[in-house]
């Protein structure tokens, strides 16, 4: 049977969601939690990789079992078991042949910058203490919207087939003293979101146009666009799939 597992994390310890041989990430402990407690050796595949310091607010991942498992008392054991950066929400049973990463519909991710120093947020948000044109922001971001091909925010050296992305959401909003960027899209690149963030960031402080952005998307070229921020400002939030891939016992 295949289980989908709906999970958060603080990732400031993490060298990221996967498996990596000389650095701990979420994925291997995880992988060592449920092979445990489940008394077998499992293997969990997630819903994509957040890179280095990244935070989580929303993860999926699937495993399979051969037995029916007790979900309750499963996310209890889960739960007490692993440290307090992570925390399992729901474990769902889905269709044999569901895919964590492959049936996601849409992604949706947070950048979240502090223009005050904020103890708080030291290691969940951006300290940025230059003024920044919010509304010149959300117009470049706009231009996102605009464009499929995203190249020029991709990490170099990356092994992706396409860099086709359908952004569907960009929007740059002030939340009292927390200034978030909300984006949504079907898929991300390696570093896109960072890259992004970098790039609108230069707009902001009046460094680059609007006209720049688009000129930047258009080249393809990761040099053109702006540097990447830091990785602890940045959150997954939420990862959406279709309804069909849960299977009716668990309704």
């Amino acid at each position: 049977m295949r289980y989908f597992l709906e999970l958060s994390y603080n990732g400031k310890h993490y060298h990221g969601w996967q498996n990596q041989p000389n650095a701990i990430s979420v994925q291997e402990v995880l992988e060592k939690a449920l092979s445990t407690l489940l008394r077998a050796e499992i293997q969990i595949l997630g819903a994509g990789r957040t890179d280095s310091g990244v935070h989580a607010k929303q993860m999926y991942a699937h495993f399979d079992m051969e037995i029916m498992i007790d979900k309750n008392e499963l996310i209890y054991k889960l739960n007490s078991f692993l440290p307090t950066d992570i925390a399992i929400h729901d474990i769902k049973i889905v269709n044999s042949d569901a895919h964590a990463r492959f049936d996601a519909e849409q992604r949706s991710y947070e950048y979240w910058i502090v223009q005050q120093k904020d103890p708080f947020y030291t290691d969940f948000a951006y300290y940025l203490k230059a003024n920044l044109n919010v509304d010149k922001m959300n117009e470049a971001a706009t231009e996102l919207l605009k464009h499929k091909d995203f190249q020029c925010f991709s990490k170099s050296n990356t092994d992706v087939k396409t860099y086709i992305c359908d952004v569907k959401k960009a929007v740059w909003v002030q939340e009292k003293n927390k200034l978030v960027f909300y984006i949504s899209a079907d898929r991300f690149l390696r570093n896109m979101v960072r890259a992004i963030v970098g790039t609108l960031i230069n707009v902001g402080m009046g460094k680059s146009s609007v006209e720049d952005v688009k000129k930047i998307i258009e080249s393809k070229n990761r040099s053109n666009a702006g540097v990447s921020v830091p990785a602890h400002g940045l959150y997954l939030t939420e990862v959406l799939y279709p309804d069909a891939i849960y299977k009716n016992i668990n309704e």
